[in-house]
């Protein structure tokens, strides 16, 4: 007998919200069949799933029928830690224009990051886009890595391989995490712990193509940010 515990409350809704998860990953807009062979769905069933999703303006399509997060969801999103973004967005622009590299804030959700907001340089060359709600497992990436830092060893995810522990290891000791073409091909990151005021784990971090700056002094100005924001939310 299957344990229905474990099955979702509502298999319409997370279907949904997997729906709208999915979009955010995306690197460009996807077709419903892209959506229904993600969700392991037939067609007919994404399409409903999307008519209701467009209806709430969560997602819209363009002429050539590919879908894409919509508006309503920005405005969603401008909801969530409200205060927690609004005194990052200022330290995280300073510093993605000093650096001439995006800089961005991830928590920890369950066993994955998810990014909270995001600001790219001002005059940045082929800078690199990393949108709000953009997720990955905490088991690779630097802002994974910075973020197990703040959990014992023992709670470590069991799919976080030798390489990757020794990584988090030696990010603990040194202060700061990196990574090279673990989220996406070609991309190195840099990040810095953040524990919250009550006590979300979280890591500020930048993603970039070239290596303009040293690790070690970029990581000094991101742990310079981590400093600011929990400063001013009063941790």
């Amino acid at each position: 007998m299957p344990d229905e515990s474990k099955a979702p409350a509502s298999q319409t809704l997370s279907r949904g919200i997997r729906i709208l998860e999915i979009l955010a990953d995306a690197r460009a807009p996807l077709t419903i069949d892209d959506l229904a062979a993600r969700l392991g769905v037939h067609r007919s069933i994404a399409y409903r799933l999307l008519r209701t999703l467009e209806d709430h303006g969560l997602v819209v399509r363009d002429a050539d029928g590919r879908v894409t997060l919509g508006a309503r969801m920005a405005a969603l999103a401008a909801g969530v830690a409200q205060d927690l973004q609004a005194e990052a967005l200022p330290e995280l622009t300073e510093a993605a224009n000093d650096l001439g590299m995006t800089c961005f804030l991830s928590i920890l959700d369950r066993d994955e990051c998810v990014t909270l907001a995001s600001v790219e340089p001002r005059h940045g060359v082929a800078s690199v886009a990393q949108r709000p709600g953009t997720r990955h497992p905490v088991t690779v990436g630097a802002p994974g890595k910075a973020i197990l830092t703040l959990a014992p060893e023992p709670s470590w995810p069991e799919s976080l391989d030798d390489r990757h522990r020794a990584d988090v290891r030696t990010a603990r000791e040194r202060g700061w995490a990196t990574s090279h073409d673990e989220v996406i091909a070609g991309l190195r990151s840099i990040a810095v712990p953040l524990r919250l005021p009550k006590g979300e784990r979280a890591a500020v971090a930048v993603v970039y193509l070239s290596d303009p700056h040293p690790d070690a002094d970029i990581a000094a100005r991101l742990e310079r940010v981590a400093r600011a924001i929990t400063a001013a939310i009063g941790g």
